[in-house]
């Protein structure tokens, strides 16, 4: 692999490291609160995907290479994208989690239930929106704006990066300067003293799987954009996010973004240099090394509470 090749795979891997880490957050906000391994995030992640692809179909304004243009195209998709994504997380939570978490349910029930929501869902968009791909609606034209040591940066990588960035900042700021962030913390860390304290204990819970539906939905989109839309498109982001969470460190809001970003440039440079059928290995081995030595995960923060 040549020195540009790799800014090329470097890139590539800083912006789907950035779709990891915001997908990963869904999966530590959620363990954080519930320690619940929410398995079914990864097809609010698709439903995300769907909800941009049927906003735009619908929009589906006259192309243009502007620049308004193609904001105004990442907005709509991501806005719809994260409402559905919440709709669905919502609804999971409501439907699937909270009648267990009232009748003090084993986790290992939470973990069953998990795996089952994520195989209903996956089947009821198999139902609901066909099981062929869809290709994203291009609504600008996907042209260089730049370079980075030789690395070409187009409109839509540009887009997808900025758009998680801000995300994880916003929810930064949520988690750690909010009201609302201050109770998700309090439940995480003891929920009987929080509800106790006045906490609404079903309002966080349901707004801690609403955010992550949120950034979940919203990724789905952006993943999208460089991908085909289809009802299974959940399961492998899904898992290395999920990994991606374990590697930062579970619970760890903060550890799942630096954890999303070393998978998905590990995973990129391992195509660069060994080819496409080893992506996930390099990926993984790293996770298994890291976790070798801190078992805890890179941050080794643990904020919920203690089994």
């Amino acid at each position: 692999m040549s020195l540009s090749e790799f800014w090329d795979f470097l890139v590539l891997g800083v912006v789907l490291g950035s779709l990891y880490a915001v997908i990963a957050i869904g999966y530590t906000l959620v363990y954080g609160v519930l320690q619940l391994l929410n398995f079914a995030h990864s097809e609010v992640f698709m439903f995300g995907g769907y909800g941009g692809l049927i906003a735009l179909t619908a929009w589906s304004p006259v192309t243009s290479p502007s620049g308004f243009q193609s904001v105004a195209y990442v907005a709509v998709g991501m806005c719809a994208g994260a409402a559905l994504g919440g709709i669905a997380a919502y609804g999971l939570e409501k439907v699937a989690y909270r009648p267990l978490r009232r009748r003090h349910a084993p986790r290992l029930v939470f973990l069953i239930t998990a795996i089952g929501a994520s195989f209903f869902l996956y089947n009821l968009a198999g139902k609901l929106f066909g099981r062929n791909a869809a290709p994203m609606p291009t609504m600008y034209e996907n042209k260089k704006l730049f370079s980075v040591f030789g690395a070409d940066i187009n409109i839509t990588q540009l887009l997808i990066l900025i758009s998680a960035v801000v995300m994880m900042i916003g929810l930064d700021y949520v988690v750690n300067r909010t009201k609302l962030g201050s109770g998700i913390r309090a439940v995480a860390q003891d929920p009987e003293v929080a509800s106790l304290m006045g906490v609404d204990i079903d309002k966080v819970v349901s707004r801690t799987f609403v955010i992550g539906g949120l950034l979940g939905g919203a990724a789905g989109f952006l993943f999208g954009t460089n991908q085909q839309v289809f009802y299974t498109m959940g399961f492998l982001p899904g898992i290395t996010a999920f990994a991606a969470a374990v590697l930062g460190g579970i619970g760890n809001v903060r550890g799942a973004m630096v954890g999303g970003m070393l998978l998905g440039i590990v995973e990129n440079l391992t195509v660069g240099f060994w080819g496409d059928g080893w992506r996930y290995v390099g990926a993984f081995a790293v996770l298994v090394l890291v976790l070798m030595f801190r078992p805890t995960g890179i941050l080794g923060e643990r904020v919920g509470r203690t089994a």
